[in-house]
């Protein structure tokens, strides 16, 4: 089989000053793909700022041979993204792949989380991602040919003890990428979404003793596939760690009807939980229409 290649492709990476970010641009870069590495160089939890991560990785990919420039901006705010386009388009003429890695922690348990915590996790992971994705995908749809990548979790997707902020983020991420998929199909954009698990700064602590198995080279062979022009995959969902692949996906179940015309009681939704849980059967709707569908098949009986 040949190697996949990203010659002639522009790749932007949020958050690719280090952890999984960087992986995928020193990667993306030694496959031939210009980079944009983004990154504002904050802690964790999103203080603060520094121009020496993303430099660093652009040093690394120009002694590496490839091409890369450094962009410092937060994904933050409308201005921050447009900022980041406009940067892959004025260096390299363009842009074809848009990774969405950016993030931040305040985790705290549910009572005890502040607004400010809250706020801070939904601008850099959930807006900070529509930020920098709608004017890429803009430039995307003029050539007819892109890539999106987003970056959810298994806290969002399945849910995770202290991180409500971080799973409402996540799962948003999830219903932002299914639409881009959608409204993409038509000029070949392809959009994604990974769940990753891996040892980066912001999860060594929480991971313990089976962060040494989880390095963030496992996730990124999967993600170069993904954002590849020989992918034809897309509103899907990956999770991806310690070299396992899987995908994970949100299926509906045949579930109950009461019958055309009829209006069912509390007691009928009650009696019949049996067979609206029964997940045998399922279908994986790839958009609303398919869910819509399967209720006028059951209209019709």
């Amino acid at each position: 089989m040949s190697e996949i290649r990203f010659d002639n492709r522009v790749a932007l990476i949020t958050g690719a000053g280090g952890g999984l970010g960087k992986t995928y641009a020193l990667e993306l870069a030694r496959r031939g793909a210009k980079v944009v590495v983004n990154d504002l160089g904050g802690a964790a939890d999103g203080t603060g700022a520094s121009a020496s991560a993303a430099d660093a990785v652009v040093a690394d990919i120009e002694r590496a041979g490839g091409r890369a420039v450094a962009n410092h901006d937060s994904v933050s705010t409308p201005q921050g993204g447009a900022a980041m386009v406009s940067a892959a388009v004025a260096a390299f003429g363009g842009l074809d792949i848009v990774i969405n890695n950016a993030g931040i922690l305040r985790d705290k348990s549910f009572v005890k989380l502040e607004p400010a915590d809250l706020e801070a996790v939904l601008d850099v992971h959930l807006r900070g991602a529509f930020h920098v994705s709608q004017p890429a995908f803009r430039v995307m749809k003029e050539k007819s040919y892109g890539r999106f990548l987003f970056t959810s979790s298994a806290a969002g997707i399945f849910g995770n003890f202290g991180q409500s902020n971080y799973g409402a983020a996540k799962m948003g991420l999830v219903g932002l990428s299914n639409v881009l998929a959608v409204e993409g199909a038509r000029a070949n954009i392809k959009s994604n979404v990974i769940a990753p698990i891996a040892r980066t700064r912001m999860t060594e602590q929480l991971l313990g003793p089976l962060a040494t198995a989880l390095d963030p080279e496992q996730v990124t062979p999967l993600v170069c596939y993904l954002v590849s022009e020989g992918c034809n995959l897309s509103h899907e969902i990956f999770s991806v760690g310690g070299g396992r692949f899987a995908r994970v996906f949100v299926g509906l179940g045949k579930g109950w009807m009461a019958g055309k015309g009829s209006r069912p009681s509390v007691e009928d939704g009650r009696d019949h939980m049996s067979e609206i849980m029964d997940a045998e059967g399922y279908t994986i709707p790839s958009s609303i229409n398919d869910e819509m569908m399967v209720l006028m098949s059951a209209l019709r009986g």
